[in-house]
């Protein structure tokens, strides 16, 4: 992994303080001895299977901490956040001076609303033989990724973004940022700011691909635009002819193209080909009867099931939809659904929401409320002319651990259909 992290707070007497005791902060606390947690979770001060100190969160003294790093999840509103009084990211720990081991890898940041995961993936299976390593929100800390790696590309949440104080991309991909996570960052346009925040850190030499609207937002990085995944290829001298993926992954494999050609001047249509689209994001099977089911758990706002639905807008389409819908506003899903054959299978914590719009926009649909019932209610009407989906426009917190969960039980639900 690189040699021990040796910043100049390790020579401060106070400790490094992390808020929250999950994956991010573990993963830190591995590589710095010198570290405590606090946890709204923990009821009682105890020491963890590692050794390390976790107290209730109520016990944390902004004058005993020498710097505060969050779990990414943790929203601004928390008292932890609000208390703290030296708080960076784990980007910031990682990646910016006076913090970080030097050299730094090179960085490629991606963000945006929809395709982070994937465009991620696919730029490390590009750059894979150039000494590409993918971390960040895709499942990987930094903490846990080699120092040695010639590039560190990292897909980026909005959560991390907006606790970045000094690090920045070399190269930055956003894709196009639509309404989401409103209820943890207050607005639209929190949101949509922390996407943007780091353009506003770039400097002369970094690049970045960001959506043409946001042309206007100034930075001192090389900036290129684009209105469409068409758009891009055109800028970027890319033939999406010789590429095998349409609709919302052409996009993703453009940008990934691009990262390529930037760094290495080389356009490997032959190698993205052969990238194969990871689970639970418009993941197509089928059951014991033929029947096509669709596993789309990864589309967790509005914007995603739209995408997930253009590609079927021709069938008969029975659609799961519902769960944490973290404040976004689904009117724009909806107004697009009631001019499709879709009868809709509502669950999760947003049921009664997405009912009363079903009716305001003379949608079909039926309270389910769990996924089992749901897949069982599908089973009674899906034939082999018609697609079912789980698609849900919302977040899986409700009801699971995770996205993978929901897609998971969702296939192994239909998989055992008789």
């Amino acid at each position: 992994m690189g040699s021990t992290l040796q910043p100049f707070y390790l020579h401060n007497s106070l400790p490094l303080t992390l808020f929250g005791h999950g994956k991010t902060t573990k993963a830190i606390a591995e590589r710095i001895a010198k570290a405590i947690f606090f946890d709204d979770s923990a009821e009682k001060p105890y020491v963890d299977e590692n050794g390390f100190e976790v107290y209730p969160a109520n016990l944390f003294d902004p004058d005993k901490s020498s710097l505060e790093i969050p779990s990414p999840g943790i929203p601004p509103s928390n008292p932890l956040i609000k208390k703290a009084k030296n708080l960076i990211s784990e980007y910031d720990l990682f990646l910016a001076p006076p913090f970080a081991l030097h050299p730094s890898p090179l960085t490629v940041w991606i963000s945006g609303t929809n395709g982070k995961t994937t465009t991620t993936a696919m730029t490390e299976h590009l750059l894979s033989s150039y000494g590409a390593q993918s971390g960040g929100n895709i499942g990987t800390p930094l903490a846990k990724l080699d120092t040695r790696s010639k590039i560190w590309i990292l897909e980026t949440s909005s959560f991390t973004l907006h606790y970045t104080k000094f690090a920045k991309p070399d190269i930055y991909i956003l894709l196009p940022v639509k309404p989401d996570h409103i209820s943890w960052h207050g607005s639209f346009e929190n949101y949509e700011r922390s996407k943007l925040k780091p353009l506003s850190m770039m400097k002369e030499g970094d690049i970045c691909i960001i959506p043409s609207k946001y042309s206007s937002v100034k930075t001192d990085a090389l900036k290129i635009t684009y209105d469409s995944a068409e758009s891009l290829a055109k800028k970027m001298d890319i033939d999406t002819s010789k590429i095998g993926f349409k609709g919302a992954f052409l996009l993703d494999a453009l940008l990934a193209l691009s990262v390529s050609k930037i760094l290495f001047d080389k356009t490997d249509y032959e190698k993205i080909n052969k990238f194969s689209i990871g689970a639970h994001r418009q993941e197509i099977f089928t059951d014991k009867r033929g029947r096509i089911w669709l596993d789309d758990s990864k589309a967790t706002n509005p914007d995603a099931t739209i995408e997930a639905l253009k590609v079927y807008s021709d069938k008969k389409i029975h659609l799961i939809l519902g769960g944490d819908a973290k404040g976004a506003d689904p009117g724009e899903l909806f107004k697009y659904m009631k001019n499709l054959d879709i009868k809709i299978y509502l669950i999760g914590a947003s049921t009664d929401e997405f009912y009363g719009l079903c009716k305001r926009y003379k949608i079909e649909c039926i309270k389910c409320e769990i996924l089992d019932i749901a897949v069982q209610e599908i089973d009674k009407k899906h034939t082999e002319k018609s697609v079912a989906l789980l698609s849900p426009a919302a977040a899986s917190l409700d009801q699971f651990s995770s996205y993978k969960e929901r897609g998971e039980k969702f296939k192994k639900l239909v998989l055992n259909l008789s």
